[in-house]
């Protein structure tokens, strides 16, 4: 018998108008940087993205990049897409980006027209679909014009293979001039993904007001500080963690001490208030509407139900808000 999702899969998920768009995003997306390449089992993967759906995650995140190698976690996908989710294809959001190196030689990389058009063209065909529902320049490009970034961006929307355009990585005032371009084009800027997670907090300096501000939608990456942010070093780092691993994202010398008596502290009052770590910090990022989504990675389905379950318990009091302020400190 083949898959069938849980009838009753979208009671449990809290939905928020992206920006001042039509479209609602889930509370909680779904991210396919890792455990979705060639190095996953398929049926790994396949578990996720069910499990995922059954709890009403409707937005699935992806990038050119995704693997490893690049390009594996969308052609994984592109599969289980075909075998499992065809027949619920227009209750999904799916995104990818391009921005990072994707191909040798000088067309592979940042923010052409060139660029952008033959990656999404690449992703489309990895995925099987003749449209994305969101495409965003991953990072900005300090030598391509911003005008020709953003016109390509807009091209694609116009040639319908994406029904909208978001950026990544971009600090305040450079994403302001892109919305803006994007404004003066007639293809609004739908989603800003910025990296957001109680040791990360740049985007408060401006960028989430400006976004606001402007009616653009944003989606937190990296929330759990690649792990740091969950129970997984209270005891130090485990052999088998990503710190421990030689990943280029999270490394041993940024574990220190002071971090971790930080991730202690916050850590008991998670317990304090009936949650595990990792819920408080997602619970903490989407404290307010100026964040739509959270983007969240997973290696076991337990965790996604770690996630969706966090949204019966994520508002804060006054008390509580002063206490993080205080560790954080």
């Amino acid at each position: 018998m083949t898959w069938q999702p849980d009838p009753e899969r979208y009671t449990s998920m809290e939905y928020r108008r992206c920006g001042r768009s039509g479209l609602k995003l889930p509370a909680i997306s779904l991210g396919l940087w890792h455990n979705f390449g060639d190095e996953t089992l398929l049926e790994t993967s396949r578990q996720l993205l069910r499990k995922a759906f059954d709890l009403g995650i409707t937005h699935f995140d992806l990038a050119n990049n995704y693997g490893p190698p690049p390009g594996s976690a969308e052609s994984n996908f592109g599969r289980i897409l075909r075998e499992d989710f065809q027949a619920w294809r227009d209750e999904l959001i799916i995104s990818t980006k391009a921005g990072y190196t994707m191909w040798d030689g000088p067309y592979g990389d940042w923010g052409s027209r060139k660029y952008l058009i033959s990656s999404l063209d690449q992703s489309l065909k990895r995925m099987g679909l003749e449209y994305v529902d969101i495409f965003y320049h991953h990072r900005p490009d300090p030598d391509t014009p911003l005008e020709e970034t953003m016109r390509a961006l807009d091209h694609v929307v116009r040639q319908g293979k994406a029904l909208y355009v978001g950026i990544s990585n971009y600090p305040a005032d450079r994403a302001e001039q892109a919305i803006n371009i994007l404004n003066d084009l007639g293809t609004p800027c739908l989603i800003h993904q910025p990296r957001y997670s109680l040791f990360e907090r740049w985007v408060e300096g401006g960028l989430l007001d400006m976004l606001q501000e402007k009616g653009v939608g944003s989606i937190a990456f990296s929330p759990l500080a690649g792990g740091q942010l969950t129970d997984r070093y209270l005891g130090g780092i485990p052999a088998d963690s990503r710190a421990a691993s030689g990943s280029r994202f999270l490394n041993p010398d940024q574990i220190t001490e002071e971090k971790l008596a930080k991730v202690r502290k916050l850590n008991a009052l998670a317990e304090k208030r009936g949650q595990k770590l990792s819920q408080m910090a997602l619970a903490w990022v989407l404290r307010d509407e100026k964040i739509t989504s959270v983007l969240i990675g997973a290696s076991k389905t337990s965790q996604i139900e770690d996630a969706v379950g966090m949204l019966s318990k994520r508002g804060f009091s006054e008390q509580e808000r002063a206490a993080i302020e205080a560790i954080l400190v």
